[in-house]
């Protein structure tokens, strides 16, 4: 039984200040020494690493679509151990999920889940009393429990009594008032904003200024009252041990820094749990693999923004090479396929795959229900998972072969082209996992490595 006391973020569409009221609310709760644990609906990778930097512990997402439903209130006791107050940041709009999938993936049906009260951030910079309607919508929809309205972008001291007095017309709560000239930026960048392992001193600039803007603006103790409402939660926490751990300890590096930032925080437990030694490596930094690596994760990021930094690291490039040569496992998604290849734009990476990458003008992006076709270190044929895909890249392979061991395609999925590379010894693919929701990804490649 899960009792920690708990909120859910939510909005009634993208940009209206989510991650900035979620952020700052750890940041300033974090301050007054209450130990708080964050969390993000859907496949997010950035905003957690600006709650990460704000709560003092890993950002984690809570993702229906990737791990299933079941395991939302496991992996969210797992997340939450330690913690006196649990803030959990929603995606897009209030009730915005999987497209034609009605609820599933959203940050409602995530609420539902949890049991948890909401609380709904508005820009109210150009509405008056139509923000009655707004919240008076939201609050009939669907069977999430809506306590309480953080205002933000308000225009001034008038402005902001004519919304309340509006909102105290539905009977729902101010909690906040946040003024247009407060605002916090950080900068974006073609898939969003850039990730906080990438501008840390900044980042911890603006999160210190969020949590100062947030406890000026926003009543905590309310917030407080609000999360102690919601009831216990019938969840065991989630573990990444197996229950046949490899013997040896085979160590597995784990790339990360700046250029590939994008990991859940349940990947390297996972493989911890699955008997490996997980070191990391920073590619932009360390020029060897780690002493005794058997085998190699790199998850996504944005390898473009430091394509001369990677091509400068020749010395990780051969190891990389040398592993792949050797028989060393190598699992990459997104940036990581990126990376493995002959070269980025003209910059040469690592070469383990006979294909270039090259950036393109068009997002791609969307869940994927996938099935392996070919056997690899991550999989055998004929799995099937749901990933996620978000990318401005492609990909031209050459020979359409890796350069060892030759393979084949490593998923397909509905309405698009056999897709990524997949060899008994690497496997590379644009799609993102959750290895949370399918353990045995981690214990196979663990076993591989042990081999």
């Amino acid at each position: 039984m899960v009792t920690i006391p708990r909120v859910v973020i939510a909005a009634p569409a993208s940009g209206h200040g989510k991650t900035t009221v979620a952020t700052g609310l750890l940041a300033a709760f974090a301050r007054r020494g209450v130990p708080v644990a964050p969390f993000k609906v859907g496949p997010d990778y950035i905003d957690p690493g600006y709650h990460a930097l704000a709560a003092g512990r890993p950002g984690r997402n809570l993702d229906p679509v990737l791990v299933g439903e079941e395991l939302i209130g496991p992996l969210f006791a797992h997340g939450s151990r330690g913690a006196e107050l649990a803030v959990v940041e929603g995606v897009m709009g209030l009730y915005d999920g999987r497209t034609g999938a009605g609820e599933t993936g959203s940050t409602a049906q995530v609420a539902a889940l949890l049991a948890a009260p909401v609380i709904l951030v508005v820009d109210a910079a150009a509405q008056g009393r139509s923000v009655a309607a707004l919240v008076h919508g939201f609050r009939s929809f669907g069977t999430v429990r809506l306590a309480g309205v953080i205002l933000n972008r308000v225009g001034s001291d008038r402005h902001e009594q004519l919304l309340r007095d509006a909102c105290e017309e539905v009977g729902t709560p101010v909690l906040g008032a946040l003024r247009r000239a407060d605002a916090v930026a950080a900068p974006s960048r073609h898939l969003g904003l850039v990730p906080a392992a990438e501008r840390r001193a900044e980042a911890l600039a603006s999160v210190d200024a969020l949590a100062e803007l947030i406890a000026g603006s926003v009543d905590l103790d309310a917030v407080a009252a609000v999360a102690r409402s919601a009831p216990s939660l019938p969840a065991t926490p989630w573990t990444p041990a197996s229950a046949d751990p490899v013997p040896g300890r085979p160590t597995v590096a784990l790339a990360g820094g700046p250029a590939f930032s994008f990991a859940y925080a349940e990947t390297a437990e996972l493989l911890a749990g699955a008997g490996a030694e997980v070191v990391f490596v920073d590619p932009l930094r360390d020029e060897a693999l780690p002493d005794g690596t058997r085998a190699l994760v790199v998850g996504g990021g944005f390898p473009e923004v430091y394509a001369a930094e990677l091509t400068a690291n020749e010395p990780l490039r051969k190891s990389v090479r040398d592993l792949a040569a050797a028989g060393g496992p190598i699992t990459a998604e997104c940036a990581g396929l990126l990376w493995l290849c002959r070269g980025l734009d003209g910059a040469p990476m690592c070469g383990v795959l006979d294909a270039d990458a090259t950036m393109t003008p068009t997002l791609t992006l969307g869940y994927r229900d996938a099935v392996a076709l070919s056997d690899s270190p991550l999989a055998v044929a004929g799995t099937r998972v749901t990933g996620h895909e978000f990318h401005r890249t492609t990909v031209h392979p050459r020979s359409g072969l890796l350069l060892s061991p030759a393979g084949g395609a490593a998923w397909a999925w509905r309405g698009a082209d056999p897709e990524g590379f997949a060899s008994p010894r690497v496997h590379a693919s644009y799609l993102h996992l959750h290895w949370a929701g399918r353990r045995g990804l981690a214990e196979r490649l663990v076993r591989t490595a042990a081999e």
